[in-house]
């Protein structure tokens, strides 16, 4: 089968792919030749027809190389790339921080749900559970203020987490390509997802352990922390480290598979999203919305299972689970059943997808109002 790379010379003389011209020579599977024009858009290039010179044929007037950008900010592809690189680190991380931050507050109420769902004791013979499900859950915890306990640990971590998540999901990208331009298949693409998911459990782990153990005390009645920073010193005067990182490992085991369905069905989903003949960077808002949407729906289908093991090891008394989480595991399973592994799973379900579409217009919002506070400092700094 004829890939991708192998249609690339046939670009015009310009820099510019005519689409005609490659439709008219290529008559394989219509996903490998958007594959092609995606990956001529990669590389710099434009698509256009024989009716004009299109928008970007000029010369750079600095190297008298054909401009290739996409938008024609930039003189060429190679000065275009650099200026892209010159600003892409300190704009997206603000952008994905703030994302981060959006995703945060329309899911933590959901959230807060879920872990009081998951870590709720089986009750005794002849009693009631303390909550029969998402809604009743709802209705008992007390106010807003109630359903947006333990938020801060997560605020504070969520841009640091997202700069790392990237930078994973980046550096496993590289590792796999022989060259820069190589496009990596959804297998690839959800390794390096894995690959984030390690490491940002350096960051997870400990803002997890906290914000659970301050979601489930309003439930308990007991007020023992007083918030974020009255938590962790608590738990290092009485675990060391040791009780800050509590439930690293499986912090792992859910973020690790659970990173890599993300990254994939995300770049999977884009790409179907994407009419043929158009880059990925062409997508609408509500297609990127729509696609990070779906993509925290997959997800959180494979981390619900690690997901109540952890909650219940991180808020359990010390010495519980003397085992780690096989023990966590078999108490499940021998008391409450298999299905106990997705306790929490409508307030999960009914989080991901606001919570991942609110990130990516947190996103949008946040370029958007960079671009228009300095449209012009392009590699300055903001």
């Amino acid at each position: 089968m004829i890939t991708g790379p192998a249609l690339i010379p046939t670009l015009g003389p310009e820099g510019a792919a005519c689409t005609a011209h490659i439709r008219q020579d290529y008559k394989g599977p219509s996903e490998v030749l958007g594959d092609v024009t995606t990956e001529i858009l990669r590389k710099g290039g434009r698509l256009k027809s024989h009716s004009g010179e299109g928008r970007g044929s000029k010369p750079c007037p600095e190297c008298g190389r054909r401009r290739l950008s996409l938008s024609g900010a930039g003189d060429c592809g190679h000065h275009g790339r650099e200026e892209a690189a010159s600003r892409q680190p300190r704009e997206e991380l603000f952008c994905r921080g703030f994302g981060g931050v959006c995703l945060v507050f329309a899911g933590h109420p959901l959230d807060t749900i879920k872990v009081r769902i998951q870590t709720q004791v089986k009750p005794g013979p002849g009693q009631t559970p303390l909550y029969s499900g998402t809604f009743d859950c709802f209705k008992k915890t007390i106010g807003v203020k109630g359903l947006y306990k333990g938020m801060l640990a997560p605020i504070i971590g969520v841009t640091p987490m997202y700069a790392v998540c990237f930078l994973g999901f980046g550096l496993g990208k590289k590792l796999q390509q022989k060259h820069p331009e190589e496009i990596l298949t959804y297998p690839q693409l959800f390794a390096a997802g894995m690959l984030s998911g390690v490491f940002t459990t350096a960051i997870m782990a400990p803002g997890e352990r906290i914000k659970c153990l301050l979601q489930i005390q309003a439930a308990t009645g007991e007020k023992k922390y007083a918030g974020p920073m009255d938590c962790a010193k608590q738990i290092y005067r009485e675990a060391g480290i040791r009780g800050i990182y509590k439930g690293t490992v499986l912090t792992l085991m859910r973020d690790v598979p659970a990173s890599g369905m993300y990254f994939m069905t995300y770049e999977w989903l884009k790409n179907v999203l994407t009419p043929e003949g158009h880059s990925v960077t062409e997508l609408s808002v509500p297609r990127i919305l729509f696609a990070g949407g779906m993509a925290g729906i997959f997800n959180w289908s494979v981390a619900i299972p690690p997901d109540v093991l952890k909650s219940r090891f991180q808020t359990a008394p010390a010495g519980k689970y003397p085992n780690g989480f096989r023990d966590v595991l078999r108490e499940l399973i021998r008391e409450e059943g298999i299905g106990s592994l997705y306790k929490g799973f409508t307030p999960v379900m009914l989080r991901a997808f606001p919570a991942n579409a609110a990130c990516f217009l947190g996103f949008e919002v946040a370029m958007k109002f960079l671009n228009w506070l300095a449209p012009n400092l392009v590699g300055e700094e903001i």
